[in-house]
């Protein structure tokens, strides 16, 4: 089941469109209109590395989000109450 890339002639957007045996012709999801591109796009390689190698970003990226909320919360704790230093 191949993936196609396409830009709209029309309003230029870029889109993804999965291609199965009884697929209507791609159409733009934003102006419906069927004149398009074809893009070349890369393949997608999945591996137990880079598996976990997403994992890791994903997680990485959760904790500085984390961290980040405390300090605000923390900021705003100082704000509604007043820093008596």
């Amino acid at each position: 089941m191949p993936i196609y890339e396409y830009e709209c002639r029309q309003c230029g957007h870029r889109f993804e469109y999965l291609v199965l045996s009884k697929s209507p012709a791609a159409k733009c999801p934003s102006c419906q209109n069927e004149d398009l591109t074809q893009l070349i796009s890369l393949c997608g390689i999945s591996s137990e590395a880079t598996r976990k190698a997403n994992l890791n970003a994903a997680h990485q990226k959760a904790a500085g989000v984390r961290k980040e909320r405390q300090h605000e919360d923390h900021q705003h704790l100082h704000e509604h109450f007043g820093d008596s230093h």
